[in-house]
């Protein structure tokens, strides 16, 4: 999606709806990665990634992104079967641009979310990439 058409504020309410909106699939996926609970890792759902090509801004919205592993989680609606050349363009993109991109159906989440879970973290250790988020810690001295 192009960018200068849209706006920050815009984008940000955009992803909020997505939020509000979630598929029972997205969910259920949220509640096994929300507040660190997968692996030590900092997970965000429905986060803008902007980015600049042929010489013009442009955004996607992530359905689940690890910044610290630039690992984008896609869970994909049937509506994916029919768009798969321009899920293929967007995912090349996101790879070039140093994301991870693992797309996931709907049923594989709403029919056994703990294979899901396993898949993904042997996926995770796969790329090498650190297992954490750092946090911050204020040690009083």
């Amino acid at each position: 999606m192009k960018y200068e058409k849209v706006s920050i504020l815009s984008i940000t309410k955009i992803c909020r709806e997505l939020r509000k909106n979630s598929t029972p699939a997205e969910k259920v996926f949220w509640e096994k990665v929300r507040a660190h609970r997968f692996m030590g890792l900092k997970f965000k759902r429905q986060e803008p990634i902007i980015f600049e090509y042929d010489n013009s801004k442009h955004f996607f919205v992530a359905d689940f992104l690890c910044l610290n592993n630039k690992l984008i989680i896609e869970v994909d609606g049937k509506i994916h079967d029919y768009q798969k050349n321009h899920d293929k363009i967007r995912d090349n993109i996101l790879t070039t641009l140093g994301y991870e991109v693992i797309r996931i159906k709907n049923e594989e989440v709403l029919n056994d979310v703990n294979l899901v879970m396993i898949k993904l973290k042997k996926k995770i250790d796969e790329m090498g990439k650190p297992c954490f988020s750092p946090t911050l810690s204020m040690e009083r001295e």
